[in-house]
């Protein structure tokens, strides 16, 4: 996941992190960014239903038409 990140990197990062947003911030920001996933994961959901479909509708009207 973090590719060739060592432990001491993930460390220093994680640090650096809290000392830019502070303890209190970062629950908001990971609620914010989960917010953020569900949202973006609900409208791939919705688009790919669309898709689908489409596909179908297109189907039945060649079927139609042949």
């Amino acid at each position: 996941m973090f590719g060739n990140l060592g432990a001491g990197e993930i460390i220093l990062i994680l640090l650096v992190i809290l000392i830019l947003f502070g303890a209190k911030k970062i629950p908001e920001l990971a609620r914010g960014i989960g917010k953020g996933m569900s949202e973006f994961k609900k409208g791939l959901k919705e688009v790919e239903d669309e898709i689908k479909t489409v596909e179908k509708e297109t189907k039945e009207i060649d079927k139609d038409l042949k």
